[in-house]
Protein backbone atom coordinates (compact mmCIF):
# COMPACT_ATOMS: atom_id res chain seq x y z
CA UNK A 1 0.00 0.00 0.00
CA UNK A 2 1.41 3.54 -0.56
CA UNK A 3 2.21 5.25 2.45
CA UNK A 4 -0.23 8.57 2.59
CA UNK A 5 1.43 11.99 2.54
CA UNK A 6 0.65 14.63 5.44
CA UNK A 7 -0.20 17.81 4.27
CA UNK A 8 2.76 20.40 4.77
CA UNK A 9 1.83 23.48 6.49
CA UNK A 10 9.87 25.18 28.00
CA UNK A 11 10.67 25.11 30.95
CA UNK A 12 8.45 25.13 34.05
CA UNK A 13 5.75 25.20 31.61
CA UNK A 14 4.52 22.19 29.87
CA UNK A 15 2.29 20.97 26.78
CA UNK A 16 -1.13 18.95 28.04
CA UNK A 17 -3.70 17.61 26.75
CA UNK A 18 -5.43 15.23 28.42
CA UNK A 19 -7.81 16.26 31.53
CA UNK A 20 -7.16 20.29 31.23
CA UNK A 21 -9.71 22.23 31.19
CA UNK A 22 -9.08 23.64 28.32
CA UNK A 23 -9.70 21.70 24.59
CA UNK A 24 -6.74 20.92 21.99
CA UNK A 25 -7.31 23.86 19.27
CA UNK A 26 -6.08 23.11 16.36
CA UNK A 27 -3.67 20.50 17.14
CA UNK A 28 -2.28 22.46 20.12
CA UNK A 29 -3.44 21.29 23.71
CA UNK A 30 -3.02 23.32 26.45
CA UNK A 31 0.35 24.56 28.11
CA UNK A 32 0.30 24.46 31.90
CA UNK A 33 2.43 26.05 34.90
CA UNK A 34 1.93 25.64 38.74
CA UNK A 35 1.44 28.32 41.36
CA UNK A 36 3.50 27.57 43.50
CA UNK A 37 3.36 29.88 47.37
CA UNK A 38 4.87 33.30 46.73
CA UNK A 39 3.94 37.06 47.39
CA UNK A 40 3.18 38.37 44.21
CA UNK A 41 0.34 40.72 44.73
CA UNK A 42 -1.59 40.13 41.68
CA UNK A 43 -1.45 37.07 39.13
CA UNK A 44 0.25 39.52 36.72
CA UNK A 45 3.45 39.85 38.99
CA UNK A 46 4.01 36.02 38.86
CA UNK A 47 3.22 35.94 35.38
CA UNK A 48 5.28 38.55 34.66
CA UNK A 49 8.40 37.35 36.81
CA UNK A 50 7.87 33.80 34.83
CA UNK A 51 7.52 34.97 31.64
CA UNK A 52 9.24 38.28 31.19
CA UNK A 53 9.17 38.15 27.56
CA UNK A 54 5.54 38.11 27.13
CA UNK A 55 3.39 41.71 27.61
CA UNK A 56 0.23 41.99 30.23
CA UNK A 57 -1.79 42.98 27.64
CA UNK A 58 -1.66 39.38 26.15
CA UNK A 59 -2.45 37.78 29.03
CA UNK A 60 -5.59 40.16 29.40
CA UNK A 61 -6.71 39.33 26.05
CA UNK A 62 -5.93 35.23 26.66
CA UNK A 63 -8.48 36.00 29.59
CA UNK A 64 -10.91 38.05 28.02
CA UNK A 65 -11.17 34.36 25.76
CA UNK A 66 -11.45 32.63 28.49
CA UNK A 67 -8.01 30.76 27.81
CA UNK A 68 -6.66 31.22 31.27
CA UNK A 69 -8.16 29.04 33.89
CA UNK A 70 -7.36 26.41 36.63
CA UNK A 71 -7.34 22.75 36.61
CA UNK A 72 -11.14 22.91 38.31
CA UNK A 73 -12.03 25.34 34.62
CA UNK A 74 -11.95 28.72 37.21
CA UNK A 75 -11.69 31.18 34.57
CA UNK A 76 -8.77 33.89 35.46
CA UNK A 77 -7.67 37.37 34.95
CA UNK A 78 -3.75 38.65 35.33
CA UNK A 79 -5.30 41.86 37.79
CA UNK A 80 -7.06 39.36 40.19
CA UNK A 81 -5.20 38.73 43.77
CA UNK A 82 -2.49 35.60 43.32
CA UNK A 83 -3.45 32.42 45.06
CA UNK A 84 -1.53 30.20 45.18
CA UNK A 85 -2.02 25.86 44.63
CA UNK A 86 -2.84 24.40 41.49
CA UNK A 87 -2.00 24.61 38.29
CA UNK A 88 -3.35 27.16 35.25
CA UNK A 89 -3.84 26.41 32.17
CA UNK A 90 -3.11 28.63 28.86
CA UNK A 91 -2.45 28.05 24.81
CA UNK A 92 1.35 28.84 23.88
CA UNK A 93 1.15 31.33 21.31
CA UNK A 94 4.22 32.55 18.97
CA UNK A 95 4.82 35.73 17.41
CA UNK A 96 6.55 34.35 14.36
CA UNK A 97 6.57 31.03 13.35
CA UNK A 98 9.27 29.73 10.47
CA UNK A 99 7.81 27.20 8.29
CA UNK A 100 9.34 24.06 7.66
CA UNK A 101 8.85 23.43 3.81
CA UNK A 102 8.74 19.79 4.43
CA UNK A 103 6.36 16.81 4.78
CA UNK A 104 6.05 13.40 6.85
CA UNK A 105 5.04 10.21 5.11
CA UNK A 106 2.28 7.86 6.82
CA UNK A 107 4.07 4.50 7.01
CA UNK A 108 1.28 2.42 9.39
CA UNK A 109 -2.06 3.35 11.23
CA UNK A 110 -4.29 1.16 13.24
CA UNK A 111 -6.06 1.52 16.22
CA UNK A 112 -3.20 1.57 18.72
CA UNK A 113 -0.35 2.42 16.76
CA UNK A 114 0.76 5.34 14.22
CA UNK A 115 4.59 5.20 12.28
CA UNK A 116 5.34 8.34 10.77
CA UNK A 117 8.19 8.90 8.45
CA UNK A 118 9.83 12.32 9.47
CA UNK A 119 11.61 14.51 7.16
CA UNK A 120 14.78 16.40 8.33
CA UNK A 121 14.22 19.80 10.08
CA UNK A 122 10.71 19.16 11.40
CA UNK A 123 10.65 18.93 15.41
CA UNK A 124 8.03 15.70 16.67
CA UNK A 125 7.14 18.33 19.35
CA UNK A 126 6.58 21.99 19.89
CA UNK A 127 9.31 23.61 22.02
CA UNK A 128 11.46 27.16 21.55
CA UNK A 129 10.28 28.69 18.35
CA UNK A 130 8.31 25.80 16.89
CA UNK A 131 4.68 25.00 17.98
CA UNK A 132 2.36 24.53 14.69
CA UNK A 133 5.28 23.09 12.53
CA UNK A 134 5.66 19.98 14.49
CA UNK A 135 5.23 16.37 13.81
CA UNK A 136 3.04 16.04 16.56
CA UNK A 137 0.93 18.91 16.10
CA UNK A 138 0.85 18.34 12.33
CA UNK A 139 -0.97 14.95 12.83
CA UNK A 140 -2.97 16.03 15.50
CA UNK A 141 -4.68 18.77 13.32
CA UNK A 142 -4.67 16.63 9.71
CA UNK A 143 -5.89 13.51 11.19
CA UNK A 144 -8.05 14.50 14.65
CA UNK A 145 -6.35 12.50 16.92
CA UNK A 146 -6.57 14.44 19.96
CA UNK A 147 -4.73 11.73 22.12
CA UNK A 148 -1.87 11.10 20.11
CA UNK A 149 1.54 10.80 21.97
CA UNK A 150 5.04 10.29 20.61
CA UNK A 151 6.65 7.02 21.89
CA UNK A 152 9.82 7.72 21.49
CA UNK A 153 12.36 11.05 20.56
CA UNK A 154 13.81 11.64 17.51
CA UNK A 155 16.13 14.89 17.53
CA UNK A 156 14.60 17.73 14.46
CA UNK A 157 17.84 16.99 12.38
CA UNK A 158 17.23 13.95 12.17
CA UNK A 159 14.81 11.67 9.38
CA UNK A 160 12.94 8.55 9.79
CA UNK A 161 10.91 6.81 11.82
CA UNK A 162 8.67 7.91 14.64
CA UNK A 163 6.04 6.15 16.82
CA UNK A 164 3.16 7.08 17.84
CA UNK A 165 0.41 6.00 20.47
CA UNK A 166 -2.61 6.15 19.34
CA UNK A 167 -5.08 4.67 22.24
CA UNK A 168 -4.21 5.71 25.91
CA UNK A 169 -5.71 2.38 26.98
CA UNK A 170 -2.46 0.19 25.30
CA UNK A 171 0.02 3.21 25.31
CA UNK A 172 1.75 2.07 28.27
CA UNK A 173 2.23 -1.50 26.90
CA UNK A 174 4.12 0.29 24.09
CA UNK A 175 5.59 2.91 25.87
CA UNK A 176 7.13 0.31 27.98
CA UNK A 177 9.22 -0.98 25.17
CA UNK A 178 11.87 1.40 25.30
CA UNK A 179 13.19 1.82 28.37
CA UNK A 180 13.32 -2.33 28.25
CA UNK A 181 15.01 -2.16 24.84
CA UNK A 182 12.85 -4.22 23.57
CA UNK A 183 13.01 -2.08 20.26
CA UNK A 184 15.50 -2.79 18.08
CA UNK A 185 16.40 0.78 16.47
CA UNK A 186 18.78 0.53 12.75
CA UNK A 187 20.13 3.99 11.85
CA UNK A 188 22.15 5.19 8.52
CA UNK A 189 24.54 7.98 8.53
CA UNK A 190 26.71 9.29 5.85
CA UNK A 191 30.05 10.24 7.32
CA UNK A 192 33.87 10.07 6.20
CA UNK A 193 35.32 6.82 5.62
CA UNK A 194 37.35 4.73 8.07
CA UNK A 195 39.24 1.93 6.28
CA UNK A 196 41.14 1.00 9.57
CA UNK A 197 37.91 0.71 11.62
CA UNK A 198 37.27 -3.12 12.50
CA UNK A 199 33.40 -3.64 12.12
CA UNK A 200 31.38 -4.64 13.72
CA UNK A 201 32.33 -2.51 16.95
CA UNK A 202 30.45 -1.82 20.08
CA UNK A 203 31.46 1.97 21.03
CA UNK A 204 30.69 2.98 24.63
CA UNK A 205 31.29 5.78 26.54
CA UNK A 206 29.80 8.14 28.99
CA UNK A 207 27.81 10.99 28.07
CA UNK A 208 26.70 14.14 30.33
CA UNK A 209 25.27 17.40 29.18
CA UNK A 210 28.23 19.72 27.49
CA UNK A 211 28.41 23.46 26.51
CA UNK A 212 26.34 25.07 25.05
CA UNK A 213 23.17 22.94 27.41
CA UNK A 214 21.80 21.64 23.88
CA UNK A 215 25.50 19.47 23.14
CA UNK A 216 26.35 16.50 24.88
CA UNK A 217 30.33 15.80 25.50
CA UNK A 218 32.29 12.62 26.53
CA UNK A 219 34.24 12.24 29.69
CA UNK A 220 35.76 9.57 32.33
CA UNK A 221 34.27 7.37 34.05
CA UNK A 222 31.74 4.52 33.64
CA UNK A 223 29.96 4.02 30.52
CA UNK A 224 26.31 5.15 30.02
CA UNK A 225 26.06 4.70 26.42
CA UNK A 226 25.96 2.19 23.51
CA UNK A 227 26.38 1.94 20.03
CA UNK A 228 26.65 -1.11 17.45
CA UNK A 229 28.58 0.25 14.43
CA UNK A 230 27.59 -2.74 11.54
CA UNK A 231 28.93 -1.74 8.86
CA UNK A 232 30.11 0.53 6.28
CA UNK A 233 29.89 0.87 3.22
CA UNK A 234 32.23 2.94 0.95
CA UNK A 235 31.00 5.59 -1.65
CA UNK A 236 32.34 8.81 -3.33
CA UNK A 237 34.24 11.63 -1.89
CA UNK A 238 35.48 9.65 1.02
CA UNK A 239 32.21 8.92 2.53
CA UNK A 240 30.85 5.97 4.15
CA UNK A 241 27.41 4.16 4.50
CA UNK A 242 27.32 3.64 8.19
CA UNK A 243 24.70 1.15 9.84
CA UNK A 244 23.83 1.98 13.74
CA UNK A 245 22.47 0.64 16.21
CA UNK A 246 21.55 2.61 19.18
CA UNK A 247 21.98 0.17 22.38
CA UNK A 248 21.20 2.68 24.87
CA UNK A 249 19.36 5.75 24.19
CA UNK A 250 21.27 8.81 25.25
CA UNK A 251 20.57 12.62 23.53
CA UNK A 252 22.98 12.76 20.35
CA UNK A 253 24.97 9.47 21.26
CA UNK A 254 25.44 8.48 17.33
CA UNK A 255 26.42 11.71 16.44
CA UNK A 256 29.13 12.11 19.05
CA UNK A 257 30.68 8.29 19.11
CA UNK A 258 30.89 8.83 14.99
CA UNK A 259 32.68 12.25 15.49
CA UNK A 260 34.76 10.60 18.22
CA UNK A 261 35.88 7.84 16.17
CA UNK A 262 37.08 10.54 13.54
CA UNK A 263 33.59 10.42 11.46
CA UNK A 264 31.80 13.53 12.08
CA UNK A 265 28.02 12.95 10.32
CA UNK A 266 28.41 15.04 6.87
CA UNK A 267 26.35 17.96 7.61
CA UNK A 268 26.73 18.01 11.23
CA UNK A 269 25.97 21.41 13.00
CA UNK A 270 26.97 20.34 16.76
CA UNK A 271 29.93 17.85 16.15
CA UNK A 272 32.78 17.56 16.49
CA UNK A 273 32.47 21.71 16.67
CA UNK A 274 29.30 24.04 16.80
CA UNK A 275 28.28 25.50 13.40
CA UNK A 276 24.72 27.14 14.42
CA UNK A 277 24.63 28.33 11.12
CA UNK A 278 23.67 24.97 9.95
CA UNK A 279 20.78 24.36 11.41
CA UNK A 280 18.23 25.73 8.89
CA UNK A 281 20.33 25.66 6.28
CA UNK A 282 17.29 23.13 3.74
CA UNK A 283 20.28 22.58 1.41
CA UNK A 284 22.57 20.50 4.17
CA UNK A 285 20.57 18.48 5.93
CA UNK A 286 22.24 15.95 8.93
CA UNK A 287 22.94 13.11 7.00
CA UNK A 288 21.18 10.68 9.68
CA UNK A 289 18.15 8.37 9.22
CA UNK A 290 16.16 6.33 11.48
CA UNK A 291 15.92 3.51 9.07
CA UNK A 292 14.19 0.69 11.02
CA UNK A 293 12.37 -0.76 13.68
CA UNK A 294 11.49 -4.12 15.03
CA UNK A 295 9.76 -5.34 17.90
CA UNK A 296 7.38 -7.63 19.22
CA UNK A 297 3.42 -6.18 19.01
CA UNK A 298 2.96 -6.22 23.01
CA UNK A 299 -0.78 -6.68 22.56
CA UNK A 300 -0.40 -10.03 20.84
CA UNK A 301 3.36 -10.98 20.39
CA UNK A 302 3.99 -10.49 16.02
CA UNK A 303 7.08 -9.20 15.46
CA UNK A 304 6.53 -5.64 13.79
CA UNK A 305 9.11 -4.25 11.54
CA UNK A 306 8.37 -1.15 9.80
CA UNK A 307 10.92 0.86 7.05
CA UNK A 308 11.79 4.28 6.11
CA UNK A 309 11.79 5.30 2.31
CA UNK A 310 14.03 8.38 2.80
CA UNK A 311 17.18 8.59 1.49
CA UNK A 312 20.60 9.84 2.47
CA UNK A 313 22.44 11.63 -0.09
CA UNK A 314 25.16 14.10 0.70
CA UNK A 315 25.00 16.84 -2.25
CA UNK A 316 22.86 20.08 -1.78
CA UNK A 317 19.60 19.28 -1.65
CA UNK A 318 17.06 21.10 -4.08
CA UNK A 319 14.97 22.87 -1.77
CA UNK A 320 12.22 23.07 -4.36
CA UNK A 321 11.16 19.70 -4.16
CA UNK A 322 10.71 16.90 -1.72
CA UNK A 323 13.44 15.11 -0.44
CA UNK A 324 14.16 12.09 -2.19
CA UNK A 325 11.57 8.64 -1.53
CA UNK A 326 11.98 5.41 -1.97
CA UNK A 327 9.52 2.48 -1.32
CA UNK A 328 8.96 1.60 2.03
CA UNK A 329 7.92 -0.98 4.00
CA UNK A 330 5.97 -1.94 7.59
CA UNK A 331 3.49 -4.48 9.13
Amino acid sequence: MEPARLGAPSSSARILALNAPLPVRDGVGPSSIALPPGSWPRLADFLRERFPEIDNEVWSARAARGELRRQNGEALHPDQPYRAGGTLYYYRELEYEPEIPFQAELIHRDEHLLVVDKPHFLPVIPAGRFLQQTLLVRLKRELGLDELVPLHRLDRGTAGLVLFSVNPETRGRYQQLFPTRAVEKVYEALAPSLPALELPLRYRSRLTEGEPFFRMREVEGEANSETLIESQTALEQGLSRYRLQPLTGRKHQLRVHLAALGAAIVNDSFYPELRPALEDDYRHPLQLLARAVRFADPLNGVERRFESRRQLDPRPANTDREPRLSPGRGE
